[in-house]
């Protein structure tokens, strides 16, 4: 009777082992799934707060409620009779901007947004480049 009970209490310890791994695993998903909603979370920021004329050092954007604007760069000598058109929207934390181009056809350009309040508007792009405007 001894082999037997060695037999069965190594097979115990093995269901042990297993159960756990597979314990330790399922853990090891939760936490990191939990995790990932701050990675998931999209913030959603109002759009009305957008409207309106807002200035980054020398480049300035407007922005129409109707969901239209323009963008000028006094660095480049261009004057806001002279700024290139847009439409945008702006989805949760995700500004559209769809510049129309003078020769023709239209250049989307998608930022995402991490403040906007009546005063401030920060975002950027997915290449590093950041943006801080305050309303003018």
């Amino acid at each position: 009777m001894q082999p037997e009970t060695t037999t069965y209490r190594m097979k115990d310890k093995s269901q042990n082992k297993r159960l756990f791994t597979a314990t330790a695993i399922v853990f090891f998903i939760v936490v990191i799934l939990c995790g990932c909603d701050s990675i998931f979370h999209k913030e959603k920021f109002d759009k009305n707060l957008l409207s309106g004329k807002w200035v980054s050092g020398t480049i300035y954007e407007y922005y129409d409620l109707s969901g239209t604007g323009y963008t000028w760069d006094t660095a480049d000598d261009v004057t806001e009779e002279e700024a290139q058109h847009f439409s945008w929207t702006l989805e949760k934390n995700v500004l559209t901007q769809i510049h129309q181009m003078e020769m023709g056809g239209n250049i989307p350009k998608k930022y995402t947004v991490t403040k906007l309040n009546v005063s401030i508007l920060e975002y950027h792009d997915n290449y590093g480049k950041y943006y801080t405007f305050t309303k003018k």
